[in-house]
């Protein structure tokens, strides 16, 4: 993958890496499956920077844009179910 991840300049180092994280966790659930419950940790934690669904949906758009992998669509699949099952698209 040859792209970059949609930041923001006024995030913190931490911050920054929060949110990369949980762009790789959805990479990987379009690549190789990651459990439900792993899932929710890193978007709870990219909820943490980006507390805004207005913001959310442009990073999500962003992302899509650059990668082709649809974050709105792995979260709906992991907010749908409520066992720590593999989420895969």
């Amino acid at each position: 993958m040859n792209y970059s991840y949609p930041i923001s300049l006024d995030w913190s180092t931490e911050e920054i890496v929060k949110v990369v994280q949980f762009f790789e966790a959805i990479e990987k659930v379009y690549q190789i499956g990651m459990k439900r419950n792993e899932l929710m940790e890193k978007y709870r934690k990219f909820k943490e920077v980006v507390p805004s669904i207005g913001e959310e949906k442009k990073l999500f758009r962003e992302f899509e844009e650059v990668s082709g992998f649809s974050s709105y669509k792995a979260v709906k699949r992991m907010k749908e179910n409520k066992e720590d099952i593999l989420i895969k698209i």
